[in-house]
């Protein structure tokens, strides 16, 4: 191949051993290796000088990072006991580990699972969101179709049964072979999937809470007859462009459809990917949208004719749902 990456099987479990995560450009270029991050590493400043004690010179805590950025959070690191699976269909295993490094085997049900994995790929063109199998001992385990070499991130969004509040860490996987990123889809209104017409309005804004509303067709009617899935009538995840932090987004009430809304915040300007998955007639579909956030972060405005959302990777056929 002319243009693109090879990137190794020794070059990625490198990368995995030292903690290093695959940075994806716009262009074909060299996978970067970015500074290592810590296992319990925290968004807490220390006091000025290192001592403790002294008002005067101490600073304030910083501000919470958005969910995914750390592989450790709150005692909790996210294990990935399979960083560099194979191009194509693959087993990924992991863990939860506690401060002490023991899998946590406990976890609190939150929209009808104990925790919620995301695989996603750098150049935010692929999404899977997969439901894996906990084994006794706290492994857990699930099949994932990775299409393409290059670096992926997996997100694991849960709460410990012994935690006060959930966790969402991210931990950097490396699918070794030739690599060739694709460009991040153009901003538009409308997503097509399986003859599904869905269409993004609302305003996402940097640090101010706002409402998104998606609208379901199907032949140019509205789908009334949404199903539940995770306990509402659409799961929607939202990924920063970069450094593809994750977003919480809250389901709102109503159903079942057309309309399916959520509340969410952006926590900076810039362009994120919306990933919506929805439900009917017993299968769960996936439309997905790039959408700026910012001065101008309004969502488009409807649009006469929609857009396909993607290539099969990230819209028509977007979403995996490895259900187990």
């Amino acid at each position: 191949m002319n243009t693109g990456v090879k990137i190794t099987a020794f070059a990625a479990a490198l990368a995995a051993t030292f903690g290093t995560a695959y940075g994806v450009g716009k262009g074909v270029g060299p996978v970067e290796e970015p500074k290592k991050a810590e296992h319990g590493d925290h968004a807490e400043a220390a006091p000025a000088g290192g001592h403790e004690g002294h008002e005067e010179g101490a600073t304030a805590p910083a501000p919470d990072l958005p969910g995914g950025l750390q592989v450790s959070q709150d005692g909790y690191t996210l294990a990935l006991e399979t960083p560099t699976p194979a191009v194509g269909r693959s087993t990924l295993k992991f863990s939860v580990r506690d401060a002490a490094g023991r899998k946590v085997t406990a976890f609190t049900t939150e929209h009808g699972k104990e925790l919620h994995f995301i695989v996603a790929s750098r150049d935010l063109n692929t999404f899977r969101h997969l439901h894996p199998v906990k084994a006794a001992d706290g492994t857990w385990s699930v099949d994932a179709d990775l299409p393409a070499a290059g670096g992926y991130k997996a997100f694991a969004d849960f709460k410990p049964a012994a935690a006060a509040k959930g966790v969402t860490l991210g931990a950097d996987l490396a699918v070794p072979g030739a690599y060739a990123p694709k460009p991040l889809p153009a901003v538009a209104p409308t997503a097509t999937v399986d003859g599904y017409q869905v269409r993004l309005g609302g305003v996402l804004d940097p640090g101010r809470a706002g409402e998104l509303r998606l609208t379901v067709t199907k032949g140019g009617k509205p789908v009334t007859d949404l199903e539940p899935y995770l306990g509402a009538y659409g799961h929607l995840v939202a990924l920063r462009d970069g450094d593809l932090a994750y977003l919480h987004v809250h389901p709102n009430e109503g159903g079942p459809g057309p309309d399916v809304s959520f509340t969410a915040t952006a926590p900076s300007a810039g362009t994120y990917r919306l990933f919506l998955d929805f439900q009917h007639e017993g299968k769960v579909r996936t439309a997905a949208f790039t959408v700026k956030a910012g001065a101008t972060g309004k969502a488009p405005a409807p649009a006469p004719a929609p857009a396909t959302s993607g290539t099969g990777e990230a819209g028509h056929g977007a979403g995996e749902h490895a259900h187990g």
